[in-house]
């Protein structure tokens, strides 16, 4: 709990977006004990460990970050792009888990 004392509780509520609910995110989750989190883009790991440890109440190993390029899209004519993304991978330590389904009561 040291790392969430550093960060304030305001700033922690905005650094994690939602869970990624995909077919990779389950196969990494079953695999290595990761959960993926789309995270605000100017986070770093410090603040998401933090924001991890304060909101679900589990210990945090480590946390990797990737950022992702918003696709090309077109719309006729107009070339847009969408939105730049941050995802973290979140390893949590032995015997911890996050249960989505339970948050959500």
């Amino acid at each position: 709990m040291n790392a969430a004392v550093k960060h304030s509780e305001e700033r922690l509520m905005k650094v994690l977006l939602a869970p990624v609910i995909s077919e990779k995110a389950t196969f990494v989750a079953e695999k290595s004990e990761q959960v993926m989190f789309l995270v605000a883009r100017d986070a770093t790991k410090p603040e998401i460990k933090a924001a991890v440890e304060l909101l679900f109440k589990v210990q945090v190993d480590s946390v990797q970050t990737v950022n992702r390029e918003g696709k090309e899209k077109r719309a006729g004519r107009f070339m847009g792009r969408r939105n730049h993304t941050k995802r973290a991978y979140v390893c949590l330590k032995p015997g911890q888990e996050i249960n989505f389904s339970e948050e959500a009561k």
